[in-house]
């Protein structure tokens, strides 16, 4: 009898491919054999695999018919700035760009324009099976993104306004904010992406790499949603939990909420 296949590679189709990973278990295998000597990837968790990578802001601006309204976005920013006065604790640290603004708000809770990743596979797996809801998909998606190939392409698109002398051209940032204010960010080894208003991240990727058939620059990663027990349970014993990735006091509530729910946990 031939054995399971471990994983299944899709073709690269304009930067992008997906793998379809066949069981949790092997997805270990996967990251050692394929992931492990690629540094400049960055990962992201969904619960499901049909969610788009678009920031929160954009979703509900679409919601309200207000995707392109850039006075919206203006008014909500600056909406948020007032609102935190006298709410950051005494003596808070200056915050010199925007991008510090809203990094400061995504883990906040305020609807932004970024979108959270880790530099750590197994962290972004936690977050694609930490949930479950009524509207989950059969599969899980962890989604890799190569932090080189969007900073390269990036440069080069500015490198070619500016020699066109045109306006300057929106692109994808990711960047690390060194603000202390945020303790999750630092234990989820985390960073932001930034598209340009209304493009969530796959499409920007599909534009800008149109052609690309070699190498991923985008990476759909997914995995069977009936082993979530499975993972969360062994994703544990590697110390990735509640406990470790929200060091507060939500992060211990929920850590002990899990403890209850999942045997053997």
């Amino acid at each position: 009898m031939a054995r399971t296949k471990r994983w299944i590679e899709g073709d690269i189709i304009d930067g992008v491919g997906t793998i379809r990973i066949a069981a949790w278990k092997y997805f270990h295998d996967f990251i050692y054999s394929e992931m492990l000597d690629y540094r400049t990837y960055v990962y992201r968790g969904h619960r499901c695999d049909n969610w788009k990578l678009e920031p929160t802001l954009d979703r509900l601006l679409r919601q309200k018919s207000k995707l392109a309204d850039t006075r919206a976005r203006a008014l909500h920013f600056k909406n948020f700035q007032y609102a935190v006065r006298g709410r950051r604790g005494p003596n808070p640290a200056s915050l010199k760009s925007d991008n510090d603004w809203w990094a400061l708000g995504q883990h906040n809770g305020l609807a932004t324009p970024l979108l959270d990743w880790t530099t750590s596979p197994f962290v972004a797996a936690f977050f694609a099976y930490e949930r479950t809801k009524g509207d989950d998909t059969a599969q899980r998606a962890i989604w890799a993104v190569s932090e080189s190939g969007v900073d390269v392409k990036g440069r080069a698109i500015l490198q070619e306004a500016d020699k066109k002398k045109v306006a300057r051209p929106q692109v994808t940032e990711l960047f690390r904010p060194l603000s202390d204010e945020n303790s999750r960010l630092v234990s989820q080894g985390g960073l932001f992406s930034r598209t340009p208003d209304g493009i969530d991240l796959e499409t920007w990727v599909r534009q800008n790499f149109k052609g690309e058939t070699r190498e991923y620059q985008l990476i759909k990663i997914l995995l069977p949603r009936r082993d979530r027990l499975g993972a969360l349970r062994s994703l544990n014993r590697m110390n990735i939990n509640h406990l470790s990735l929200f060091p507060d006091l939500l992060g211990a509530s929920q850590f002990c909420n899990a403890d209850l729910l999942i045997d053997e946990y």
